[in-house]
């Protein structure tokens, strides 16, 4: 069958819109088979490796799936929760209240709900249930402030994918990016203010992207330069001059460039010039993950302190910070611009439901 088995449909349904945050992924355990399967489907993907797949996959399963899984598991290891992925953990939380959030300020049906680009939910299968939830109205919601070709885009691809195998099609809305919304830029300046607040200030705040390969930038992914204009919005916003904080990105991968400069090279240069304490956000993950919480809060701390700094802190991502729903709940609504109501009639519309429902049994509909 080359279409989607369609849910079962009742006349005089009420249609829904739906949100859908949608994140990078993470894999179901710390073990090196569930590592496997996670970058297998992740460095399969030809927007996040640009290799043509004859000179890649020999590389890809000959070599990496058979060498990295192990030292992956390890890592992963170190920041697991009792409740599992962190990532997963704050983006489940993330969509709970966001819905809250929308919740007072919506009347008419909605849902929200979250699923990963990589791994499990999948984006397939949260779409089928919001599908089969009643929901004509979709948005997709990145997790993902700076717009690439490696995160943004490789999820509407999952998206749209997903609708070309669906008969009866819901509208779909994608989101590019809100890397300047201001709501967003004063999520992260509260974020980092409250920090300081109870543990002072540093003598430089670094902040740190993830990185792509440089030929991105090259070939005209905008990533870059929105990284750069987050940075310096925050920093405006928090009043530092231009001595007082760095930019810089982290998660290289393979022997090729990527955009510069480096995370780990700056915190050692950063040591060796002298710079007693240095405080690490990173604006481009909204929840913690493997790349903040291990990456950046403990192999980060040690080169820093091991090069000679004497106080690391890392701030720790949006996650569940107040001001961040709120700012995810305000680009959310701005989006859903005419799909949703203040002032939606709950009965007016429960009595015209009851009223297809009737006529349809009229005509002979079996539902």
């Amino acid at each position: 069958m080359r279409y989607r088995a369609e849910p079962a449909y009742t006349h005089g349904q009420l249609p829904r819109t739906g949100v859908l945050l949608v994140n990078l992924g993470t894999p179901a355990a710390p073990t090196p088979q569930a590592l496997r399967r996670y970058l297998r489907e992740f460095l399969s993907d030809p927007r996040v490796v640009e290799i043509p797949r004859a000179l890649w996959w020999p590389i890809l399963n000959g070599l990496i799936l058979n060498t990295r899984p192990k030292k992956s598991a390890a890592k992963y290891a170190a920041v697991w929760t009792a409740d599992g992925s962190p990532l997963k953990t704050h983006t489940e939380k993330q969509a709970k209240l966001l819905k809250g959030w929308l919740g007072e300020r919506i009347a008419s049906p909605f849902t929200v709900d979250y699923a990963m680009r990589y791994g499990e939910p999948s984006i397939p299968a949260v779409l089928d249930r919001m599908k089969a939830g009643g929901c004509d109205r979709i948005l997709l919601l990145p997790a993902y402030p700076q717009y690439a070709s490696s995160t943004t885009a490789t999820a509407n691809d999952a998206a749209f994918d997903w609708l070309k195998s669906v008969r009866n099609q819901p509208a779909l809305r994608t989101l590019r990016h809100y890397h300047d919304h201001p709501a967003y830029i004063h999520a992260l300046t509260a974020n980092v203010r409250d920090f300081w607040q109870i543990h002072g200030r540093p003598d430089v705040l670094l902040m740190s992207f993830h990185g792509v390969p440089r030929t991105a930038l090259d070939k005209g992914d905008p990533y870059h330069c929105e990284c750069q204009k987050t940075g310096r919005l925050l920093a405006e916003a928090l009043g530092l001059e231009a001595e007082q904080y760095r930019l810089a990105f982290q998660s290289r991968f393979g022997r090729a460039e990527w955009l510069q400069p480096y995370t780990g090279h700056t915190l050692l240069a950063l040591a060796r010039e002298g710079v007693k304490r240095v405080d690490v956000v990173a604006p481009g993950f909204t929840a913690d993950c493997l790349e903040t919480l291990e990456e950046l809060a403990m192999e980060g701390r040690a080169s820093f302190l091991g090069a000679g700094g004497r106080e690391f802190h890392y701030i720790p991502a949006l996650n569940e910070n107040p001001h961040w729903i709120d700012a995810l709940g305000r680009i959310a609504l701005e989006n859903l611009g005419g799909w949703v109501s203040e002032q939606w009639d709950r009965d007016a519309n429960e009595a015209m439901r009851r009223d297809s429902a009737r006529r349809a049994h009229n005509l002979g509909a079996a539902k």
